[in-house]
């Protein structure tokens, strides 16, 4: 898989995302977690936004080997919903299906 195939973040409704004005503008984002969630490990809780210029991210790793999308720690999903999680300062893949 190259760089050009990572899967796309099509959208992130995590208002409180320093990456998140108007669509996810890290470069790749990284998906973690335990218990059951996947969350968005690059989420930043921070006021004042961050990122590129234009939305161009994409999902950089995996490390929940038990989604059906993850193929040895890489996504395999055509694209990538993120959206808050439990808690004040959390965001989740939405993409996310335990096998």
């Amino acid at each position: 898989m190259t760089t050009t195939e990572m899967p796309a973040v099509s959208s992130c409704t995590v208002a409180g995302c320093s990456y998140n004005h108007d669509g996810c503008h890290a470069f790749a984002i990284t998906v973690n977690g335990v218990n059951g969630t996947a969350d968005c490990g690059t989420f930043v809780p921070l006021s004042r936004k961050g990122g590129l210029d234009k939305v161009v991210a994409q999902v950089g790793a995996c490390s929940r080997t038990d989604c059906v999308h993850n193929a040895n720690l890489e996504c395999t999903a055509s694209d990538v919903r993120v959206g808050p999680g439990s808690g004040d300062h959390a965001a989740n893949c939405l993409t996310y299906t335990q096998v």
